[in-house]
């Protein structure tokens, strides 16, 4: 597929191209120089062809982690398709700008200049002052009023059509619906490392300062023939210490939930759980993903892996049904172990029950455990059905719903898992009011 980065210096409106072009609001956009840290990538359509957007982190060398983020920002820019470099139209031209150009147009000849905030007709005067850098593709737009963005779109179209013909239109028909794995945890676990080790290069940032990741970063693999979309997302911290760019960064999280199959939950074993790690592990029960729990660090754990199994256990018990799987994202021991474990709680969280089988479970359950009456007046479950997947949904029609208690619809649950391979996922089970209705009995 057709690779378009986006590269600059910070605050020059990256990640408001990055939604203009994506037709959406997937990057963080603020006023603070140094927003973006990772790379974020998009699929969109442009001038009727799909291509992949990415957008970069700002180049500069604030600190150590920023000259990580510019080294990967500038890495990205040569191997793109197409490298579009942002410049504030408003300032006059830096040399630091201008020295950046000349060594990506060294790499990558096929790079444009973009002249970004340039609002009316008498700031296009301005450009000449930059045929210095010797662009040859220069274009004046303004993200923010959607200025001249047409005309650079289809620019890019007819660059599309020169170098790949049809074959970017192509690329993404008839694809396999990939597995979406959120990468959740505390800040500085080992999230971004383990999203390192599954994808086997440096995707994300790795920086042992919390709060490096603030964007969700996205990376599609195919492992054992299936195609799996990780979700680096940004570490979620006491609501009381969420401030500024981070309440993004928390928001982004929960949405990342909402989108994804299963919550790969990073703990740090090599010290206490904390209740932060049991209220972010709430996440992925209350958005009802399949989940996994990650005991990250393994390799320098103060206990067994019975004890910690057991603290485990004890300490994440609404999520019994999550595997736990110990490793180390640095050394990469045992990574392996996960990328199965992912697709197996991927089948369980899209398995459907044969109603047959259903309805002679349920009743196999009843009658070793009678529910209880509710005022002497009995309660009955007449029929059973699966209306839904991702995770399992199944609905039980009773005369008197409302008196099951949810004691014994966990009870339900339970002796569904002892026949039926449901490890990963929850099962949401709902009494339903009988209507015209035949009884299992």
């Amino acid at each position: 597929m057709f690779k378009i980065a986006l590269v600059g210096l910070p605050n020059v409106g990256k990640s408001t191209l990055f939604n203009r072009l994506n037709r959406g609001y997937d990057a963080i956009v603020s006023d603070v120089a140094g927003t973006t840290r990772d790379i974020r990538v998009a699929r969109a359509v442009i001038d009727a062809n799909e291509v992949e957007i990415v957008d970069t982190g700002g180049l500069e060398n604030r600190d150590e982690t920023f000259a990580i983020v510019r080294r990967k920002a500038l890495e990205t820019a040569k191997k793109a398709d197409l490298a579009l470099f942002l410049i504030d139209g408003q300032k006059p031209p830096d040399d630091e700008e201008r020295k950046l150009f000349y060594e990506l147009q060294k790499q990558n000849p096929s790079i444009a200049l973009l002249l970004n905030k340039i609002d009316n007709d008498d700031m296009e005067n301005r450009a000449f002052e930059y045929m210095s850098f010797g662009a040859k593709k220069l274009f004046t737009i303004s993200c923010a009023h959607k200025r001249g963005l047409t005309r650079l779109e289809k620019w890019i179209g007819s660059l599309i059509k020169t170098q790949e013909g049809e074959s970017a239109r192509e690329e993404g028909e008839n694809q396999e619906e990939a597995i979406r794995a959120a990468i959740i945890g505390r800040p500085n676990v080992g999230k971004s490392a383990l999203l390192n080790a599954l994808v086997g290069f440096e995707r994300s940032v790795v920086s042992p300062i919390a709060g490096t990741t603030i964007d969700p970063v996205d990376e599609q693999i195919t492992i054992n023939g299936r195609k799996i979309v990780f979700i680096d997302t940004a570490g979620v911290r006491k609501r009381s210490r969420i401030e500024g760019i981070e309440r993004f960064a928390f928001d982004r999280t929960e949405k990342a939930l909402q989108k994804a199959d299963v919550a790969l939950i990073v703990l740090d074993c090599s010290e206490d759980f904390t209740e932060l790690d049991e209220r972010i592990a709430g996440l992925a029960d209350k958005h009802k993903t399949a989940a996994i729990l990650v005991l990250n660090k393994y390799d320098v754990a103060r206990e067994s892996y019975a004890q910690l199994e057991k603290q485990t256990r004890e300490r994440f018990v609404f999520l019994s049904y999550a595997p736990i799987v110990t490793l180390s994202a640095t050394s990469k021991k045992r990574v392996h172990k996960l990328a199965d474990l992912i697709t197996a709680a991927y089948e369980n969280y899209s398995r459907r029950i044969p109603t047959s089988q259903l309805n002679e479970l349920i009743e196999e359950a009843t009658n070793r455990h009678k529910i209880p009456s509710d005022r002497g007046k009995a309660v009955k479950i007449y029929y059973a059905a699966q209306y839904g997947t991702k995770p399992p949904k199944i609905s039980l029609v009773s005369n008197r719903p409302r008196s099951i208690h949810f004691s014994y619809l966990r009870y339900l649950a339970n002796k569904l898992r002892e026949n039926v391979d449901f490890v990963g996922t929850p099962i949401v089970i709902e009494a339903k009011l009988r209507q015209n209705t035949t009884s299992l009995k």
